[in-house]
């Protein structure tokens, strides 16, 4: 039988064999951050070992609780944990911390290959406490559609670990703030107060009383001073999931370093590895064997075995109640099993929608807001959002319900003006199994970029929908016209950004974008009008190959002239086209809604769509010219902007700046001739 005592020894070498695990991973490496790792041991135990349902056996059971490390520096921390918890990250694997193709990257990586157990990409700090935010939403809303009365099959917490750099950052007050207001209970934040940071000590630049921040927030806060013992841990864990109606914040006041004899509550402690003597002189005041290299006891490696046992039947006992529900409740096992699986229905795309050419025109986003709805009734998990513009981006989803503290049934998230926020709790919920999009006006993609661009490094099939996507927005003038945005997210590697020249384009692009599970797409769609094309002239693999033959030159030898275009400037390209047809010159129109999946395709198909032979092109966008030249060659002609917009009527500036049709004609003649002087 095994004494408190016993029990109390075990506990303490179990948290030291963290604290050395992190220590020699980093040491090895000769880089990293070993002081957080051995602060936080004993609450990474208490975690994993005494707190969380979760079974190392099968890391995707559904039902499990999520945990994320914000503060994704720590990162040896997590994967000395995951390694003892039996999450497959190998001894050989914390051996290569931070070398090149090892799964045990400087930061945890979601998905990275060998890495089972790391629910996302954490680092950039914010980033992880919002996606801890936007996990635990996920987790209630799921709750609110799935559980009935007799069956509570969605029934887990989430739990994160924060430091002060999170504290600081934009993206968490935005999105802690958002949970305090929805009142999310199944959300536990341990703060690591412990005033070191790598410039210097928090007081430097960061004095205030978070407690009473997050106080203000509608958070339940405690806080445990220096004590890291289980028991208090234990018990301020339980307090914060009594508390069912507010998130919890528990801060701690740590010694980061702890136990070294001259680095403990030191910045030398915080970002770089402790050195050979300071690296023995601590494990010796463990009670360590300082030649010792990444030990573990037997004792230990047998205590955290039960992990995995504890693990299996917990999911076991899952499975059991969810083969009753599905007796009862077969229709809805059947939705959440799509969830769980991350498929869409069978069939889904069959009815997607066609506009008739005979309509009037259409703004992009109100086509858009068209197939929301017709997608919202073939995608059950579809879930929208947006950043205090729905009546602007209109991507509500019409009696989809609004997601609140008192009903998450809900199927429309109100973010709030907190777009970043926003953007990273999209990402969490698409993790979770909801197919989830945010939604802003695309200059405020600045705002919510660097959540994006941790999307597209896990792969995640994120949707965001920009509207208002060029200086035809008008009035609202150069502060809200994006113009350099188009390339920033071109840029950005596994971004796949579509600008639908019209409504046929847009159902196109929904349905591209609903099909992606491998990196984000963005949706930049008009405010103004566009006319309609013919849908019959848009072939079904428009998006998916980037580019396409929308208009044909007259002749059947082959275009002299190549006009390029996106979005909304693609009409006036067709009228441009017309002009010089009926001047004789053989014009091809390129419709090119995707950059990416364009530069995805083999070389034979590019060619066949702009073929080497005519390098009498003109590319016209109504953003920056930047990516332009790889398309129109040194022949060519690229209008589009080089300055910012300006106010005035929308027709004005696109007057103004040169967007015209006659524009279009004017400049591909001097390409012309400029081509035929060289012949």
């Amino acid at each position: 039988m095994t004494t408190a005592t016993d029990q109390k020894t075990l506990d303490e070498l179990c948290i030291n064999t963290i604290r050395t695990l992190s220590i020699d991973g980093v040491e090895k490496a000769n880089s990293g951050h070993p002081g957080a790792p051995m602060a936080l041991a004993p609450v990474a135990y208490q975690l994993y070992t005494r707190t969380m349902r979760h079974n190392p056996a099968n890391p995707e059971w559904f039902d499990r609780d999520r945990f994320v490390l914000s503060a994704g520096h720590a990162s040896m921390l997590l994967y000395s944990i995951l390694h003892l918890s039996g999450y497959g990250i190998s001894m050989d694997d914390l051996k290569n911390f931070r070398q090149l193709l090892s799964p045990t990257a400087g930061h945890p990586e979601h998905e990275a290959e060998g890495t089972p157990g790391i629910e996302v990409t954490t680092g950039p700090l914010g980033q992880g406490i919002s996606n801890a935010v936007g996990f635990a939403l996920a987790e209630r809303m799921l709750a609110a559609r799935y559980n009935t009365a007799d069956h509570e099959i969605i029934d887990h917490h989430t739990y994160t670990i924060a430091s002060d750099g999170d504290m600081q950052e934009g993206v968490a007050s935005e999105a802690c703030s958002l949970a305090g207001h929805l009142g999310l209970g199944r959300l536990v934040a341990f703060y690591d107060s412990n005033e070191i940071q790598l410039a210097g000590p928090t007081s430097m630049g960061f004095s205030e009383d978070v407690g009473k921040r997050f106080e203000a927030y509608g958070w339940h806060v405690q806080d445990l001073g220096k004590d890291l013992e289980l028991d208090s841990l234990d018990s301020a864990i339980a307090a914060a999931k009594a508390e069912e109606g507010k998130p919890s914040l528990v801060i701690l006041h740590t010694h980061i370093g702890f136990g070294s004899p001259n680095k403990q509550d030191s910045q030398k402690a915080h970002g770089s590895p402790l050195g050979e003597d300071e690296a023995r002189l601590t494990k010796e005041a463990y009670g360590w064997d300082p030649d010792a290299q990444f030990l573990v006891p037997d004792e230990v490696r047998e205590h955290f075995g039960e992990t995995v046992e504890r693990g299996k039947e917990a999911e076991s006992e899952w499975n059991t109640k969810t083969e009753e529900y599905r007796s009862a409740n077969s229709e809805l096992w059947d939705e959440l099993t799509l969830i769980m699986e991350g498929k869409l229905p069978k069939g889904w795309e069959s009815d997607r929608p066609r506009f008739d050419p005979g309509d009037d025109d259409i703004a992009t986003r109100k086509a858009s807001e068209q197939v929301i709805q017709w997608a919202a009734s073939v995608v059950p998990n579809l879930v929208s959002g947006s950043a205090d513009l729905e009546p602007s981006t209109n991507t509500e989803i019409e009696d989809g319900g609004s997601v609140t503290r008192e009903d998450f049934s809900g199927r429309n998230v109100h973010y709030g003006v907190r777009e970043h926020g926003m953007a990273a709790m999209v990402n969490a919920l698409n993790l979770h199994g909801l197919r989830a999009f945010g939604s802003t006006f695309f200059n405020f993609v600045d705002y919510n970029k660097p959540s994006v661009r941790l999307a597209a490094l896990m792969g995640l099939g994120v949707i965001h929908v920009y509207t208002h996507d060029s200086i035809g927005l008008g009035e609202d003038g150069p502060t809200h016209q994006p113009v350099e945005q188009l390339a920033a997210l071109r840029a950005t590697p596994n971004v796949n950004v579509v600008r639908p020249a019209d409504a046929n384009e847009t159902s196109l692009a929904w349905q591209f974008a609903l099909e992606q599970t491998d990196g984000p797409c963005a949706l930049i769609l008009s405010r103004q009008g566009l006319p309609i094309l013919d849908p019959d002239s848009i072939p079904d693999d428009a998006i998916s190959r980037g580019a396409y033959i929308l208009q044909e030159a007259g002749r059947g030898d082959g275009p002299e002239l190549i006009l390029i275009a996106t979005g909304s400037e693609v009409a006036m390209c067709i009228e441009a086209a017309q002009t010089l047809e009926g001047e004789g010159v053989a014009t091809r129109v390129v419709s090119m809604p995707c950059f990416d999946r364009f530069i995805e395709q083999d070389e034979s198909y590019r060619d066949s769509v702009l073929p080497p032979s005519c390098r009498a092109r003109v590319s016209v966008e109504a953003a920056a010219t930047f990516g332009w030249d790889r398309w129109v060659t040194e022949d060519g002609f690229t209008i589009g902007m080089n300055g910012f917009g300006a106010s005035g009527p929308g027709p004005e500036l696109y007057e103004h700046f040169g967007f015209t049709p006659e524009n279009v004609a004017k400049e591909a003649r001097k390409v012309l001739e400029r081509v035929g002087s060289k012949a």
